[in-house]
């Protein structure tokens, strides 16, 4: 993956930015996880020191490990009956209905699990992740079992996807999540119906999830070359 440039850089924090300064005093807040909810987490962690009283919710190790840093303080999903607000990034958003595909950072089940817990998921992106559907530029990561992968992976290829399993970018051999899985990226092309394939990927058995997010999302919040843009579900 290319370096990113620093106006996009600038636009996704301006949109991070915009997503801290809406969180209220008292929130549970959950965490997204890669570097655009790293922003959020910076953002946020300056009005902790401000004064904001919030805790956070981590969906994933990466991203406990810098809140904590920051001084955000800090429970686990388990901990807390609601999530008033999760903040986190996307690979790619449809603006007309506000479906979004993530993953690429291998927290895909967490960030669902709390996505799904919160009364608001919030999605902060620069204009580069919109799209006019799902997969027109990215894979569709699915999480998986490691005992006989290769069992899901052929019926994703049955649904009509190309399939790589995600290797390590440091130890070697495959990558492996926080809960000890498996990510296949699985290449559908640009998706007519996104949830009928999700309803299909997660009937496959050896399936944990994937990173088709339908229904969940409630606002995206898009950084550009003119400023910061709303996007609320109709």
């Amino acid at each position: 993956m290319p370096p990113e440039s620093d106006e996009r850089a600038r636009r996704k924090q301006a949109a991070a930015e915009h997503a801290a300064a809406a969180v209220r005093d008292g929130a549970v807040v959950g965490l997204g996880t890669g570097t655009t909810a790293e922003y959020v987490i910076t953002a946020l962690a300056r009005r902790v020191g401000e004064g904001l009283r919030i805790v956070g919710v981590p969906t994933s190790l990466r991203t406990e490990r810098l809140a904590r840093s920051l001084g955000i303080p800090l429970v686990g999903l388990h901990e807390v009956e609601r999530v008033d607000v999760t903040i986190d990034g996307a690979d790619e958003v449809v603006p007309a209905r506000l479906d979004v595909l993530k993953g690429h950072g291998g927290a895909l089940l967490r960030e669902k699990l709390v996505a799904v817990a919160s009364e608001r998921e919030v999605i902060v992106v620069d204009d580069s992740k919109l799209v006019g559907q799902l997969g027109s530029r990215c894979a569709v990561p699915v999480e998986v079992v490691p005992f006989g992968w290769p069992v899901p992976a052929r019926r994703l290829e049955a649904l009509g996807g190309r399939i790589t399993l995600r290797p390590s970018s440091a130890a070697g051999g495959a990558f492996v999540t926080d809960n000890g899985n498996y990510i296949l990226d699985v290449d559908f092309g640009p998706i007519d119906d996104p949830a009928r394939l999700a309803a299909e990927i997660k009937a496959t058995p050896g399936v944990v999830d994937h990173g088709l997010f339908i229904g969940l999302v409630h606002e995206v919040i898009v950084g550009g070359a003119h400023g910061v843009e709303v996007l609320r579900r109709a």
